[in-house]
């Protein structure tokens, strides 16, 4: 199964998502709000032993977070390669870090990059042009503690992929953050 680990932005976050600008464009397709979360490590196809390592290596990492987190998202909605609209997302850097190490032998390599936290807000076809959405573009801070990481289970559509939370780990108030 297709898994990758998350964090989801509070009912507040996702109403003021909710409310950005959907202009209907030739090619682009909007995320929904059941899509909306911020990837901290994506594995792709793990078995079932897989998963139980990735569990216990969850659960090691929420014990040693002191809690919550504070994610901060914007300071507004802005563009990510040729293919994406996104809302950047800020404080979940150790986390993503921590996640990482935690699980640097299970699936995929973990991105040998910087993490750049955010949200997907709509994707393009492979050619178009999404230069033209700089107008639409707008402001959007908020922030939101984070209180848990997710297992998700990805299932790919041809309207977009759904999630299927698998587990879900608590951050309690501990020692210091990663």
């Amino acid at each position: 199964m297709r898994c990758f680990v998350a964090v989801w932005p509070s009912p507040n976050v996702v109403a003021a998502l909710d409310g950005l600008p959907r202009p209907v464009i030739d090619g682009l397709r909007w995320s929904g709000r059941d899509q909306w979360h911020v990837t901290l490590r994506f594995f792709g196809e793990l078995g079932a032993r897989e998963v139980g390592l990735v569990t216990e290596a969850m659960v090691g990492v929420a014990r040693g977070l002191a809690g919550p987190l504070m994610a901060e998202g914007g300071p507004g909605t802005r563009l990510l390669g040729p293919g994406l609209v996104i809302w950047p997302v800020e404080g979940l850097q150790g986390v993503a870090g921590a996640l990482g190490t935690a699980t640097a032998e299970i699936g995929q390599p973990v991105p040998d990059r910087r993490f750049y936290g955010h949200v997907t807000i709509a994707r393009g076809r492979r050619g178009v042009d999404l230069r033209r959405l700089r107008d639409v573009l707008v402001p959007l801070s908020a922030a939101w503690p984070v209180t848990s990481l997710s297992l998700v289970q990805s299932e790919l559509h041809p309207d977009g992929a759904r999630y299927r939370e698998l587990e879900s780990f608590a951050i309690e108030e501990g020692p210091g953050r990663p």
